[in-house]
């Protein structure tokens, strides 16, 4: 019961308990639920999808394996790794209505904006559009893994006046992700890479755009919706979007190893952010940012020994490759670890090396939306399986009971 002298916001914040209420911006070290897809370890560096150490199923597996194991709880068997292969390779196309539709959008259009529209769109034409069991969700999750790969590749060579080059039924999902977008069959070394860079992205535990995509499942949306809110969430710099600002940076801005340290100090200076360095989680080395290193660097190493990595089987095409890149990206990362004692993050290296595979800047961040489609497809069928809305509270400390005054009187 409300006393004589005291107000409505007073009765609130004694409710409601708001004083003794901590709010902590940005859900920072708030846990949400309980998750059995993959751990961080932040304090040493470390990543685990379904508690397989992320540098092991680097060098022993495959995306598509890693894909398998993140939807299904465990690493296939070989049958089961074949059929799921079939599976993928069977759902590349896109229906016609939906290229038209890419084919429709304005020329200056961002990738990862056509993806977001393309993906709300490819649920139309699912044949399980409207079942919503698990089973169901599934084949759309392997449907929409297997298609994000076409819709990219295809968005961007129209944007960019290209002919479109078809799925192939032959190439693993990294050889055929890397020729849609290039027109260029990759050779071993070029699929190895890429498809370890599809893997260090596949999942990173319950980050914004996983966030986002489980909120919308939670509120027993469809797998599509779910997704599409998380390529949304990715569009935001602050998400998305680092590794193609930093290869920006160099290429543009910085030009030369010894214009490295002035332009960092100046951003620093400026209280600018320098994209590919700090985490939210890790207090080290991201541990994707070390494999993305030695990758990188094995590329940077052949190519000072004068050796060329050709892309493509067929017609001797020379790759090119600036070797100042990655000479620039070490004095950049010793330069932050020294002065600011903050570490690369996956996006630094994974810049570089997407820079010497070939990749397009523009196609940096929707490479991103198409590894981790995988984790996406994964925490949208585990918060189904337990569901509960999320829906979060905010602290109110505004005024109470303020009195309306009319129209005619402010």
């Amino acid at each position: 019961m409300k006393g004589d002298n005291r107000t409505i916001e007073e009765d609130y914040m004694e409710a409601e308990g708001i004083d003794g209420i901590q709010v902590h911006k940005g859900l920072v070290g708030v846990y949400v639920d309980d998750s059995l897809i993959s751990f961080i370890d932040g304090e040493n560096g470390k990543l685990f999808y379904r508690g397989y150490a992320v540098q092991d199923l680097v060098k022993k597996s495959t995306f598509e394996e890693v894909a398998y194991l993140l939807l299904f709880g465990q690493l296939p068997t070989k049958s089961q790794l074949e059929d799921f292969k079939a599976q993928l390779i069977k759902e590349r196309n896109i229906p016609d209505n939906v290229l038209r539709i890419l084919q429709s959008f304005p020329r200056n259009t961002t990738r990862i904006e056509l993806l977001r529209t393309a993906i709300s769109a490819l649920s139309l034409y699912d044949p399980d559009d409207y079942d919503y069991s698990e089973e169901a969700n599934i084949r759309k999750g392997i449907r929409i893994i297997a298609k994000m790969p076409t819709l990219i590749a295809f968005a961007h060579r129209i944007q960019t006046n290209q002919p479109l080059v078809e799925p192939s039924n032959e190439l693993s999902h990294a050889g055929n992700y890397y020729y849609m977008m290039t027109g260029l069959k990759p050779v071993k070394d070029f699929v190895d890479a890429f498809d370890k860079v599809l893997i260090c992205h596949a999942d990173h535990s319950i980050n914004a755009s996983t966030f986002s995509c489980r909120v919308t499942v939670s509120t027993l949306s469809d797998l599509y919706s779910g997704i599409t809110s998380a390529i949304g969430t990715l569009r935001g710099p602050l998400h998305g979007g680092a590794n193609e600002a930093i290869m920006k940076a160099l290429t543009y801005d910085v030009k030369k190893n010894e214009n490295v340290i002035p332009w960092a100090e100046e951003r620093l200076q400026k209280k600018l952010k320098i994209m590919g360095f700090g985490h939210r989680v890790y207090k080290t080395w991201d541990p994707r940012a070390i494999i993305m290193r030695e990758l990188a660097k094995k590329f940077y190493d052949a190519y000072k020994k004068g050796e060329r990595f050709d892309p493509i089987t067929e017609t001797g095409h020379d790759h090119t490759h600036d070797d100042y890149i990655f000479e620039m990206t070490e004095i950049l990362k010793d330069f932050m670890i020294e002065k600011k004692g903050i570490y690369p993050n996956v996006d630094l290296y994974s810049a570089g090396l997407l820079h010497s595979l070939g990749i397009p800047m523009a196609l940096y961040t929707p490479l991103f939306a198409a590894a981790r489609s995988v984790g996406w497809v994964a925490h949208a069928l585990e918060q189904l399986a337990d569901n509960k809305l999320i829906r979060p509270r905010l602290c109110y400390r505004g005024e109470l009971g303020k009195e309306y005054v009319d129209l005619s009187a402010r």
